[in-house]
């Protein structure tokens, strides 16, 4: 899931590089905050707000050629903004919480290390005692980089088919701050969760055909821990290879001769690039790494934010759920997120990127306000703040101490979904950064990518995916920009439509929200295995 970020900042040290003043940047914003030009500058009891700012970020400040004036600007401007939203403007500025800890465990059947490829990371693996998910082989464990003190929690489920020649799929929730225990317990894995927190077996589970590992990143997520904070996409590439590299060192079984694919939704739109990209870095690796699916992934807003109002106003294929009022003001209000994105693209930083992380979520505003679920179009949101109330089973089916034991987990308390973490990563002006490039290097390098979108999804849309999609830059972009859309049947029936250039694929998936296995499970899995089958195209 891509879960909303909360918070008011405003980012001011990008004057000149960008040929706009700080003035023009605070034009931008002032708007949106509530403020206005004539600023009143409140009694100030120890550091400014801006002051605390200047130092959280750690970002070179140049005050160089800005005059006495606009410096004042920018300062009235943090310090309005805490008058006006204190809690939200100093949480901002707060680290995030280390997660509570059990004693770590010791009752570890395997201790996995390699000092020459993957320095100052080691595993520690277990076969979870049977909780009834599944009747597979499974492991569960952490991947610990004791320096940093990060320890990344996994749960592994071999294929039920043939696993000896099966393919293996990495499956990465979104957020970002949310479990990826979501997707095995609620959309693709072997069981999901009933209310009486009791196994429900799902046939139409991706590890049907395919051995699955499920992680939860970045840590302080779900069963992961860590004292430090995490704030940004790129830092767990480096991990997440590790993990791979340490785990097929162990169970080469699943390596040899096998294919390997990265899969996730929402915010793995920013993930999967970024460690696809780290792994196929990496010639000397024990894997083989085959291709990446994304499902209504946010992977370039500079694109995909203007969608907003398509969706919202009729344009996806579903009637408009805002006033014809309420569409023009997005539509009016899009240029300002434009500029604050092109400013986020030019200097990928939080003092450039945070601006737009707020200015542009405030384009859902018209839609939230329905009390419509962002992830389906077609539904009231529920009393869970997810709109799921399933995600509360789940919450209290891993707190159970016999779940806890079986599987190893280490905190004192698991939460699908960590505000803390997302607040955390909204703090970086990660989510306004962007990865498309990265798709584009993998697809430069020969690795075959699947983007694929539910249509009934507003906050990550089919509409915003299929317009990135059509505007990337890369070799075959000329042929899949005038490649036509095709029906996608299963069954002898429509269950989307798709276009594919050599080995670049989008799908739009009929009748599914945000999460593409959990309102069409039997499609779902036919998409998987024809992808991993070589179908669509890519191959």
């Amino acid at each position: 899931m891509k879960v909303l970020n909360a918070g008011l900042i405003t980012s001011l040290a990008i004057a000149g590089t960008n040929g706009l003043s700080i003035s023009d940047i605070l034009d931008f914003q002032l708007p949106f905050l509530g403020g206005n030009n004539e600023i009143q500058q409140p009694e100030l009891v120890g550091p400014s707000v801006f002051e605390q700012a200047a130092e959280y970020f750690g970002e070179p400040m140049s005050l160089e050629g800005i005059s006495s004036e606009d410096i004042n600007l920018i300062s009235s401007a943090w310090d309005s903004l805490e008058k006006e939203y204190p809690d939200k403007v100093r949480k901002l500025l707060t680290p995030s919480s280390p997660r509570a800890k059990i004693k770590q465990r010791t009752d570890w059947t395997y201790h996995v290390s390699n000092e020459e490829k993957t320095p100052g990371h080691s595993l520690r693996i277990r076969s979870p005692k049977k909780l009834g998910i599944d009747t597979v082989k499974q492991y569960s464990g952490y991947l610990d980089v004791e320096e940093e003190d990060k320890h990344f929690f996994f749960w592994f489920f071999e294929s039920r088919n043939d696993p000896a020649n099966d393919s293996v799929v990495l499956w990465l929730n979104g957020g970002p701050g949310c479990s990826s225990m979501t997707g095995l317990l609620f959309e693709l894995g072997p069981s999901g969760i009933s209310k009486e927190l009791k196994p429900v077996h799902n046939p139409y589970a991706w590890n049907n055909n395919a051995s699955v590992i499920f992680l939860d990143q970045p840590v302080n997520v779900g069963n992961s821990y860590s004292s430090k904070s995490v704030k940004s996409t790129v830092a767990a590439g480096k991990d997440v290879y590790a993990l791979l590299t340490l785990f097929f060192q162990q169970f080469p079984e699943y390596a040899d001769g096998h294919d390997f694919h990265i899969s996730g939704e929402s915010y793995a739109g920013h993930y999967i690039p970024a460690f696809a990209k780290e792994i196929a870095l990496h010639e000397d690796r024990n894997f083989n790494l085959t291709s990446v699916l994304i499902g209504n992934g946010i992977t370039n807003s500079l694109i995909q934010d203007e969608s907003y109002e398509w969706m919202a106003c009729g344009k996806g294929g579903y009637p408009p759920v805002i006033t014809p009022e309420q569409c023009t003001d997005l539509h009016n209000k899009w240029p300002r997120c434009e500029a604050l994105l092109k400013i986020c693209y030019a200097n990928p930083s939080a003092l450039a990127c945070v601006p737009s992380e707020l200015y542009c979520n405030s384009l859902m505003g018209p839609f939230q306000e329905t009390g419509l679920n962002v992830y389906d179009i077609r539904e009231q949101c529920g009393d869970n703040a997810l709109c799921y109330e399933e995600l509360d089973w789940i919450d209290q089916y891993m707190n159970l101490p016999e779940v806890k034991e079986a599987i190893g987990s280490e905190v004192e308390q698991f939460v699908s979904c960590d505000n803390t973490v997302g607040f955390q990563f909204m703090a970086d002006g990660d989510g306004s950064k962007p990865f498309h490039q990265d798709v584009a290097f993998l697809l430069e390098a020969g690795v075959p990518v699947l983007i694929y979108a539910g249509d009934k999804d507003y906050i990550c849309n089919w509409l915003g995916n299929q317009a990135w999609v059509n505007a990337l830059e890369w070799t075959g972009a000329d042929k899949f920009s005038v490649a036509p859309m095709e029906p996608w049947l299963v069954n002898g029936e429509p269950a989307g439509e798709g276009k594919n250039a050599d080995h670049f694929t989008f799908l739009r998936v009929y009748d599914a929200g945000h999460m593409v296995p959990y309102n069409q499970p039997e499609n779902a899995l036919n998409m998987l295995n024809r992808w991993i089958g070589g179908d669509f195209g890519y191959k």
